[in-house]
């Protein structure tokens, strides 16, 4: 299954990252000398099951991004920088969005997701990575976790999507977005029984697919991955620190 991936870069440096980093744009800031937001381009491009890459980025940071990209200048919300690579992209092929801190992610992983969503039918793919997997790959890191009656999850940085069910989820996106840092904020719009549930630890991952389904309107999965890549990102500055480490460490082997 080929698809189209659009990398969201357009938020501001305005969160934690600005204590040690001074640039304007959070995908702008290096890591081993190079922008962020490229080292998620070149995993899209080593990815054997994406076809085209936009990248959605501020005009002031246009010339730093890796040529393999198509530019789309970015707007004042995520809600609208999606919606301004929605009219760009033909709409043939489903849609992977990326957000622009995650530079651990690779062409493996991004594979192994689509390949898992192809398995299934549904038109929208979140993926979830196990407490267990990320904190074994990466147990410097501090991430938000939710409880399931399966296990312990946090939530990735990528979805992939049937290009209909993008258009026609518009009215809900900044309310999700909004909450997507807080998952207790999200399961609160499920309503109340989901509520109990979930306070429970009780729900399990059928029922919030099914009743997320009958919110959107379209047929959503979670899908569980292996990979911890899809879920760490870059936001605060021990974050920053351990990928300049880690990839450091990475290049300067293959040097």
């Amino acid at each position: 299954m080929k698809v189209d991936a659009v990398v969201l870069a357009g938020a501001p440096n305005t969160g934690q990252l600005q204590e040690v980093r001074s640039e304007k744009w959070e995908a702008e800031i290096p890591i081993h000398g190079k922008p962020m937001v490229n080292y998620v381009i070149e995993a899209l491009k080593n990815a054997s099951q994406v076809a085209n890459i936009v990248v959605v980025a501020p005009r002031d940071i246009k010339d730093a991004l890796s040529p393999e990209a198509r530019w789309v200048e970015a707007g004042d919300s995520l809600t609208e920088n999606i919606f301004r690579a929605m009219d760009v992209i033909e709409k043939k092929n489903n849609v992977l969005f990326v957000t622009s801190d995650v530079p651990f992610l690779h062409g493996e992983a991004i594979d192994d997701f689509i390949h898992r969503c192809g398995e299934l039918s549904g038109e929208i793919f979140y993926p979830l990575v196990s407490r267990e997997a990320n904190e074994q790959l990466y147990p410097e890191t501090v991430r938000t976790y939710f409880t399931m009656k399966e296990g312990v999850f946090t939530g990735g940085n990528i979805l992939l999507a049937n290009p209909q069910a993008v258009m026609n989820s518009r009215w809900i996106m900044d309310e999700v977005i909004a909450r997507r840092k807080k998952p207790w904020k999200i399961i609160r719009m499920l309503g109340f029984f989901f509520i109990l549930k979930f306070l429970t630890k009780q729900l399990t991952l059928r029922e919030l697919e099914q009743r997320a389904s009958e919110i959107l309107g379209h047929s959503g999965m979670l899908i569980i991955s292996p990979y911890p890549e899809l879920s760490t990102d870059v936001d605060k500055p021990s974050d920053l620190q351990l990928a300049e480490k880690t990839i450091s460490a990475v290049q300067g082997k293959e040097a």
